[in-house]
């Protein structure tokens, strides 16, 4: 099983790839955040805090619960 750090980092680029292809640029753009540190969420390398989370999720116009919603990155891997 995939540690939490990579699961939160799928579920952030499924979401964000789901937005007509957002691009990590635009992302992070919009949270007020650097590119790299988009990157390194999603390469599940990154720690992130509460407050990102939460910057994230607004930027995604979604809740933040629903970043931790993996089971479609479970259903997907089981497939």
């Amino acid at each position: 099983m995939a540690n939490i750090r990579s699961l939160f980092g799928q579920r952030v680029r499924q979401i964000r790839l789901s937005k007509i292809n957002m691009s990590q640029e635009k992302l992070a753009f919009d949270c007020d955040l650097h590119r790299t540190y988009i990157s390194d969420i999603e390469r599940g390398t990154r720690n992130v805090s509460l407050d990102n989370i939460e910057k994230i999720a607004k930027a995604l116009q979604v809740q933040p619960k629903d970043l931790f919603d993996f089971t479609t990155i479970n259903e997907m891997r089981q497939s």
